[in-house]
């Protein structure tokens, strides 16, 4: 006979499914082995003596001269909060006086129908549901750790005592507002006191009766071989869990007699017939679809679309940090400034923002404020000219970075101005900035002692002025001092008819759309060509104010 492999892991086992629980079938075997004494004693056969008989340990007959099949074995089929009852249920509940509660007296009913039809046809399997009075007490003294002796904390009985499987409960419907939605400083009692977990659990206890035949009904010989639990989530919780392909569980009594038990279980669920799945699928299908037509009604059906040839530009953006400057509890002014021509934005569209006032923090060698401050703004592009030197032109942020000491003195850390991307998505940018500065020590010591400093009356003039119409735009003799950086996290979202539209359509604004994906390089050669273009307007004029014999035929000069 081939030796049995015990299964020694016990811990439990979670599961979900979005079946309805009322679906779990398990199927419980329970067999008794033998007496352990054989297990523990086993006399080694010495020369010239006989061997010790087998028979010796077979199991004793009953008063009829044969013990019971079924008390040796027994399997049973249960269904999720199945109740079977026991032989100490029976005796008990037969007993009207013993019945206290609704419960008690339902289960009396229960008892003696089952009497009537022929009694129970479990013996030692039974169940304990989550309305018994077991699981109750079950819950308030298990213990948390393996210790012979555990002293059970403050947190554990608190959460003894709460009911937690309840899951026909209802929470107050509106709510009342509470005075004090967080507690900014909360005492050791309130900590302990709201350190409790809540979840609707639902419990159940697959029990055995281990006691001697013919002496069934005692507390003591009641054994857990299975604990069901499950939330509203649809998490099965089992411990130990389901036998599978491993080997039965052991369990071994305690007394004089002690005796071996080895007991099984498996998920005998019924499986899903294919009509059934395709039903249940039509459901989700309908389920969501009508799900899906709920939230279009939230959104509107009508999308709005832009003009012909106008483009809708979306920014989120965000002033993410500012470090290297030179004074402590910094905030930024910014704004964004659209051009001239083509450009618009609607009359309630806010262009400008200031962040709160941040301290410092080291960071390295360096001082940085963490900001974090969310702003967003649209705007819309309008082409009309279609040329081909027609470059479009497009929006700058301008910031400002100021400092804010005690007595609420501000004065200015730096300027910037970056152009913003012209092609959609996420973009993180960093922002150099400078300070005018004069000349001496007396402009440091009054910056430093009484605050205020050189400022700019026109932030514009960081870029290029939209109110400069000339040629050349000269900042010389103007003194600066270069300060930190400020850095902005943009996601762009353009929007345009020209993305969805026919062929034809989208062939026609092409060229407008190339100009605009490519404006990000234009503007940063911009000043390049600007600079080439003035030095090859000086050379012309020089030569023309040369005499003519100092040039060639093809316009070089002659050495």
């Amino acid at each position: 006979m081939a030796e049995t492999v015990w299964s020694t892991d016990t811990g439990e086992a979670v599961y979900r499914s979005r079946d309805p629980v009322r679906n779990l079938r398990l199927r419980v075997h329970l067999q008794r082995i033998t007496s352990s004494n054989f297990l523990r004693y086993q006399p080694a056969a010495q020369p010239g003596k006989d061997l010790i008989d087998l028979a010796t340990f077979r199991p004793h007959p009953t008063a009829s001269g044969h013990r019971s099949e079924e008390e040796e074995e027994e399997e049973v089929v249960i269904g999720w909060q199945e109740k079977l009852f026991s032989q100490f249920e029976v005796d008990l509940y037969r007993n009207e006086a013993a019945c206290q509660s609704p419960l008690d007296h339902q289960y009396r009913q229960e008892i003696l129908k089952l009497e009537d039809s022929g009694g129970r046809k479990n013996r030692r399997i039974f169940t304990y549901t989550d309305s018994d009075r077991y699981t109750n007490v079950e819950e308030h003294c298990q213990k948390m750790t393996t210790a012979a002796r555990e002293v059970p904390s403050f947190l554990v009985e608190r959460m003894a005592n709460v009911r937690r499987r309840r899951q026909d409960r209802r929470g107050m419907e509106g709510g009342i507002l509470k005075s004090r939605i967080v507690t900014w400083e909360p005492s050791e009692e309130f900590v302990r006191n709201n350190h409790v977990i809540n979840t609707p659990l639902q419990t159940m206890y697959i029990m055995a009766d281990l006691g001697p035949s013919g002496k069934l009904g005692y507390k003591k010989s009641e054994h857990v071989l299975c604990t069901l639990k499950v939330d509203s989530n649809g998490v099965i919780t089992v411990k130990p869990d389901f036998t599978g392909l491993k080997g039965p569980y052991r369990m071994e009594t305690e007394g004089e007699k002690q005796e071996l038990w080895k007991y099984t279980v498996d998920n005998v669920s019924s499986l899903a017939q294919p009509e059934e799945e395709e039903r249940e699928q039509r459901v989700f299908k309908d389920l969501y679809g009508r799900h899906k037509e709920y939230l279009s009604s939230l959104v509107g059906t009508d999308f709005e679309m832009t003009s012909p040839g106008a483009l809708r530009l979306f920014v989120n953006g965000e002033v993410v940090s500012a470090q290297g400057y030179e004074y402590d509890n910094l905030y930024v002014h910014f704004f964004v400034e659209l051009p001239t021509t083509n450009w618009s934005s609607p009359a309630f569209q806010q262009l400008s923002g200031i962040t709160q006032t941040c301290a410092t923090k080291s960071l390295g060698m360096d001082k940085v404020a963490y900001f974090s401050y969310p702003f967003t703004f649209e705007a819309s592009f309008l082409h009309e000219d279609e040329s081909a030197d027609a470059l479009p032109e497009w929006p700058v942020l301008y910031c400002e970075v100021l400092s804010l000491d005690f007595w609420r003195r501000y004065r200015v850390e730096g300027y910037g101005v970056v152009v913003l991307p012209a092609t959609p998505g996420s973009h993180t940018l960093t922002v150099p900035t400078w300070r005018p500065m004069e000349l001496g020590t007396g402009a440091e010591l009054r910056r430093f002692f009484i605050g205020g400093s050189l400022e700019l009356e026109d932030l514009s003039y960081v870029w290029i002025p939209g109110t400069f119409k000339g040629e050349r735009l000269s900042r010389f003799g103007f003194r600066t001092e270069t300060t930190g950086c400020v850095t902005f996290r943009l996601h762009c979202l353009q929007q345009s008819r020209a993305f969805v539209e026919s062929s034809s359509l989208r062939k026609r604004m092409q060229s407008v759309l190339d100009r605009l994906e490519g404006f990000s390089q234009q503007s940063s050669v911009r000043s390049v060509l600007e600079a080439f273009r003035r030095a090859r307007r000086r050379m012309q004029e020089a030569r023309e104010s040369l005499p003519q014999d100092l040039v060639s035929p093809s316009g070089t000069m002659v050495s």
